[in-house]
């Protein structure tokens, strides 16, 4: 008979919870933990088959009746921004992102406080404290960075060196995955969500990797509707990665 390592992940399934993305709904997930040293190995294979990760979990939608979280990642040597997307790349031309290690620091947590307070008020982030924060960016057993955005330094008056942005970010074997951001939602006409999403084009395109994953996309959902205009882009199906555009 053969035996399983001691070691090899355990998968479960939460109960069911209403959907965040289509009223209505109720969503289930399939998890397992991400510890130990053959997390990095287990965060790729499971990111390639459509997994998120949060903290040490890592989960994808399993759902009963539903299927509509398809798992999204940009072909990053085919794409090319268009009109809108090389506006936004100019409008943050004075935007400056650098990645560094994952330590939380009081000065995101008021960002993200705003950016939740702002974007999600109704969501199960909305009671996070600092310490809940901490463990958010802290509590990884992979290759994670984050990625802080600040405007230029050399900005007159206040507002130089503000941080304005913020991503936490993985590095997988193929590609980086963006595994949560945040930003100043007083700077609505800059799109700071797609400028980030550039900038790890761009990031991944300079690491040599093929890849940048989004998480879900969700049709029918304006939350997850700007994540369709990335292209080419591959969506994961019972086939495998489709690619479109």
């Amino acid at each position: 008979m053969t035996k399983e390592p001691r070691d090899a992940p355990q998968f479960y399934l939460t109960s069911p919870a209403p959907c965040p993305y289509l009223p209505g709904r109720a969503e289930r997930k399939v998890f397992t933990h991400l510890i130990g040293l053959r997390a990095p190995a287990l965060n790729d294979t499971l990111t390639q088959s459509g997994f998120r990760r949060s903290q040490t979990i890592a989960y994808r939608p399993a759902c009963e009746h539903c299927r509509a979280c398809v798992s999204v990642r940009v072909v990053i040597d085919e794409f090319s921004p268009d009109k809108t997307q090389r506006r936004t790349l100019r409008r943050n031309a004075d935007i400056v992102g650098e990645a560094r290690p994952t330590r939380a620091t009081p000065e995101q947590y008021a960002l993200f406080r705003r950016y939740v307070g702002a974007r999600h008020a109704d969501g199960g982030m909305a009671d996070m404290n600092m310490v809940d924060y901490q463990m958010m960016i802290e509590d990884s057993h992979v290759d994670t960075r984050l990625i802080e955005y600040r405007l230029s330094p050399d900005l007159p008056g206040a507002d130089a060196d503000r941080l304005v942005a913020c991503c936490l970010t993985d590095r997988l074997a193929d590609g980086l995955s963006m595994v949560y951001s945040f930003y100043e939602p007083g700077f609505e006409g800059r799109s700071l969500g797609s400028f980030m999403i550039l900038d790890h084009m761009s990031r991944a395109g300079a690491a040599g990797l093929p890849h940048l994953y989004l998480g879900y996309w969700v049709e029918g959902s304006r939350k997850m509707a700007y994540k369709a205009r990335f292209l080419p882009q591959e969506r994961l199906g019972p086939e495998g990665w489709t690619r479109i555009g």
